[in-house]
């Protein structure tokens, strides 16, 4: 069964998680959220999620994708933690699928991950990535290139989602599971 992580930091932007793991999880991929540390975490307009587990726990299983929800504060914290910095790495090394949306591209731009790539992400942090070598697009929603697949902002999210369903689990299941959700019908 395909596997994808979920990285929760405080300050997450809501819409940018729900979505993608709703239309992960109605194409039947196994989707783990974890938490940099035990417990709730607070987004950035006050929600509170649950997550499953923490990335501590989970950081030595092999995912065949890792999704980074942005938010200002949530991507900073992403950005500050080694963990998440090693899990992403390792990811990528291996092959994996990696997605971030808004700020969020901004941790795969630190890592080194964006140089030579496209990539888009809110505007608010586009300086940053073509900063770390990003080729910058502006007027796309998701960009992929190669195994890293990134999107502007919440307005974007469920693009995002299916975007990933289609690389996980193929386009007939993507155009499925958008249609079960009055996309396109």
């Amino acid at each position: 069964m395909t596997k994808v992580l979920v990285i929760l930091a405080e300050g997450f932007e809501e819409l940018e998680a729900a979505a993608p793991i709703t239309i992960l999880r109605r194409a039947k991929i196994e989707v783990t959220t974890a938490g940099l540390a035990a417990g709730a975490v607070k987004g950035a307009r006050g929600l509170t999620f649950v997550p499953d587990t923490t990335l501590e726990a989970v950081s030595g299983q092999a995912f065949d994708a890792v999704v980074l929800p942005g938010g200002t504060m949530g991507a900073a914290n992403l950005k500050a933690s080694a963990l998440v910095g090693r899990v992403v790495r390792e990811s990528a090394a291996r092959g994996a699928l990696i997605g971030a949306i808004c700020a969020g591209p901004t941790v795969l731009g630190a890592l080194g991950l964006l140089s030579g790539k496209r990539a888009t992400s809110h505007a608010t942090v586009r300086e940053e990535l073509v900063a770390a070598g990003a080729s910058y697009l502006a007027d796309r929603d998701v960009v992929q290139d190669g195994r890293i697949v990134t999107s502007r902002g919440a307005g974007t999210a469920v693009a995002f989602g299916l975007r990933l369903v289609n690389q996980l689990a193929g386009e007939d299941l993507a155009v499925e599971v958008a249609k079960s959700m009055m996309i396109g019908v």
